[in-house]
């Protein structure tokens, strides 16, 4: 399983679902260009003393992450889906996307992914931070994953 992260506009949420990934073992790809400068230090500072242990790869561009064929479905978490992600069967190869803060992610990339969900919310609202929503959605897909690997054996 993989945490996507498409051109994150803010670094402290970019920082929280990288400490996010390196905590519970989940690699992480990082699309850019980023709303911010980002450089090997600033990365550390963000990963804080987790940088160590954190599996990140970074991608130059949505192109370049698109052609590079990777294993499991690319899985969108957008306000556009309909499918609530509490309904939706997680695989253990499952690459799990959040958009940009500002933006969410363009039409090539929402038409692009296997799978969209969303996260229910009261209709008064209109959105939660990314990186709850990534904690969130992570958090069910590796229940999933890990109850299935259990229930296999």
């Amino acid at each position: 399983m993989r945490l996507v992260l498409y051109e994150p506009d803010i670094p402290q949420n970019t920082g929280t679902m990288l400490r996010l990934g390196a905590a519970l073992g989940v690699a992480v790809d990082l699309i850019e260009p980023c709303g911010f400068l980002i450089d090997d230090r600033r990365l550390r500072r963000a990963a804080m003393d987790y940088a160590d242990f954190l599996d990140l790869t970074r991608w130059t561009s949505w192109r370049r992450y698109s052609e590079a064929g990777h294993a499991g479905r690319l899985v969108l978490l957008t306000t556009r889906a309909a499918q609530p992600y509490t309904e939706f069967a997680f695989a253990a190869d499952d690459r799990i996307m959040v958009g940009r803060e500002s933006a969410g992610v363009p039409d090539a990339v929402h038409d692009a992914a296997g799978a969209r969900l969303v996260i229910p919310l009261r209709p008064e609202a209109r959105s939660i931070n990314v990186a709850t929503a990534a904690a969130m959605v992570l958090g069910e897909a590796i229940r999933q994953t890990t109850l299935s690997m259990i229930a296999r054996r």
